[in-house]
């Protein structure tokens, strides 16, 4: 079987369809990953076929905060990457058995599959992005759009959220359907997410509140096996003493002064940091032996030796933190972080920040929650419960029953 697997998205998004791509092919099957450029020499380094769509996205951690493209901006971007992605995925799906959409923003995938005679597959990272009674849909805030007062209901809400998707991606959608001899889709969200979605999230850490008139299948979060060594400058600073606060906002903008915030934390409650620069290349002033800044290195072989993760609430970097039994603080920043952020909270096995620009203060406080004896307890015990076979049971699943 040849399944493409297609996403639009940062490492939050790419990384989990990769894993996919290897358990795949770790079963004889075939894959290819069509995704942004920014992770085409990694996916190659592991052996998978990848074909980049759209331009590179590591930059937009860099951009000023709370730009919100005007209109027409944005009919341009949508029309602009809708395009793409029917390139790029048409091209790719010569021979396809099945399409894999990770993520709502691969727009183009069911409509290839449908032109192609291919199966089709819709994947969700996390519950709160697939319509439920449930749940409010989430927030975009870089189209603009801010939290509902508590007003409305959330049926209202997600009725709302159908309709501007089809005011964003419906004109732009239908005419790359028209130009490969398809019907307009009509309702553009329920024609990517479709009846049947799969969930690729830890039962236990993002659970399906189920039930509703989805039929959501959930194999488990989509996690790649890290063998990769910490590097020995990393290893020397983790071995001098006691575990440090390791700090990360992965992929994301960061708040103004976010790293001077981070370690002046970590110095008020006595404990040395390790900073991940990340894509907002953060970094501190002068070298300070209770300090290291790092770049991207393996979290499944860091974690389990820090006292606590603070991070933006991603949930790859969620599920790595709770799989590794270390307590977090979770600071969101934009759409499903702050679900990753309220599920750390109430499972006890971290706090969540209040708000999205920390102090020092409201910092320290987050921490000291984290590391609080019964946080650190509850954190190990419910590491054992956090399932690591996600992208086999999905793979499994693909070959059974679309092979």
């Amino acid at each position: 079987m040849r399944v493409l697997l297609s996403t639009i998205g940062s490492r939050g998004e790419v990384q989990p369809v990769i894993a996919l791509a290897l358990r795949l092919q770790e079963l004889g099957q075939e894959a290819v990953v069509v995704a942004p450029p920014d992770f085409r020499p990694w996916a190659e380094s592991l052996g998978i076929a990848y074909l980049p769509v759209g331009p590179e996205l590591h930059g937009t951690a860099k951009q000023p905060a709370g730009t919100v493209p005007t209109p027409g901006q944005r009919r341009r971007m949508i029309e602009g990457t809708v395009a793409e992605q029917f390139a790029a995925v048409g091209s790719a799906a010569e021979g396809c058995d099945v399409i894999v959409a990770g993520g709502a923003l691969a727009v183009a995938a069911r409509s290839v599959a449908e032109q192609r005679g291919a199966g089709y597959v819709y994947a969700a990272f996390a519950p709160m992005t697939l319509p439920s009674p449930h749940h409010a849909p989430p927030v975009f805030g870089l189209l603009g759009d801010k939290p509902a007062d508590g007003t409305i209901d959330n049926p209202t809400l997600w009725a709302r959220d159908a309709q501007r998707w089809n005011a964003l991606w419906g004109a732009a959608l239908d005419a790359q359907r028209t130009a490969i001899g398809l019907a307009p889709a009509g309702d553009v969200r329920r024609h990517i997410l479709t009846d049947t979605p799969w969930l690729a999230a830890d039962p236990l850490l993002a659970p399906w509140p189920g039930p509703s008139e989805l039929d959501v299948l959930q194999t488990g979060a989509w996690t790649l096996t890290d063998h990769r060594p910490l590097p020995p400058e990393l290893e020397d600073f983790l071995d001098a003493d006691e575990p440090p606060i390791v700090f990360g906002f992965g992929s994301m903008r960061a708040p103004e002064g976010l790293a001077r915030t981070m370690i002046a934390a970590a110095r008020a409650l006595g404990r040395r940091a390790v900073l991940a620069r990340g894509w907002a290349d953060l970094s501190v002033d002068g070298a300070a032996p209770d300090c290291l800044v790092i770049g991207e290195v393996n979290q499944q072989a860091l974690f389990p030796r820090a006292a606590a993760v603070v991070h933006h609430g991603g949930a790859g970097t969620t599920t790595a933190a709770a799989g590794a039994g270390t307590p977090q603080v979770v600071v969101p920043q934009m759409f499903d972080q702050f679900y990753f952020a309220d599920r750390v909270d109430r499972l006890g096995i971290g706090s969540a920040h209040p708000g999205s620009n920390p102090t020092v203060d409201s910092l320290t406080t987050a921490l000291r929650r984290a590391l609080a004896p019964r946080t650190v307890r509850t954190a190990r015990t419910l590491a054992g419960r956090i399932r690591t076979d996600g992208a086999l049971t999905a793979a499994r699943l693909l070959i059974t029953e679309r092979g």
